[in-house]
């Protein structure tokens, strides 16, 4: 049975996602934006988020892909298993990914939605981690940088568990 280390506290998540949602409302303020959350591990991330966002048009949308399953690192391909539904031309985007880690996801993920037309395309993530980067690859919002471990809670799971939890752990396998 693997044990749960601390390593992000519920308060100090909400500190710096509000710090985050004040910087996106600044840089948009006037803009049409369309916020795309990676499921399923970035809707807690994302729900916290756009309750605090202040922008004069805001919308919400979601992308699935795999690359993980349930392994505890990347398999080294990304698949697209459900797709944007909105109209994403001329417009403002954001991809709201949990973890930024090998960057495979972010990377392809940038570049399908790019492909659409948008205005601008964005990234934020709740989690940089650098210990696996195997692309070149930097997220334009940043909610928190952790250096290495297998991350679980407040939406990052394994093998579907633990998303449950309201602060980050280290999922130590022993």
């Amino acid at each position: 049975m693997p044990d749960l280390t601390p390593v992000l506290s519920s308060d100090a998540i909400a500190r710096r996602v509000d710090e985050l949602a004040r910087q996106i409302s600044t840089d948009y303020r006037d803009a049409d934006l369309v916020m795309i959350g990676v499921l399923k591990g970035a809707f807690v991330f994302l729900a916290d988020l756009i309750r605090r966002v202040e922008v004069k048009c805001l919308a919400i949308d979601f992308i699935r892909v795999a690359s993980y399953g349930s392994k505890n690192q990347s398999c080294g391909s990304v698949g697209l298993l459900k797709d944007v539904e909105l109209n994403v031309a001329g417009k403002d985007v954001i991809i709201v990914e949990d973890i930024l880690d090998s960057g495979l996801t972010l990377a392809f993920l940038k570049k399908h939605l790019s492909s659409m037309q948008p205005r601008s395309v964005k990234t934020c993530v709740f989690i940089d981690k650098l210990e696996r980067r195997q692309v070149d690859i930097q997220a334009d919002y940043v909610c928190h940088t952790l250096k290495e471990g297998f991350l679980v809670g407040y939406g990052l799971d394994y093998a579907e568990a633990y998303r449950h939890l309201p602060g980050i752990y280290n999922l130590n396998f022993n």
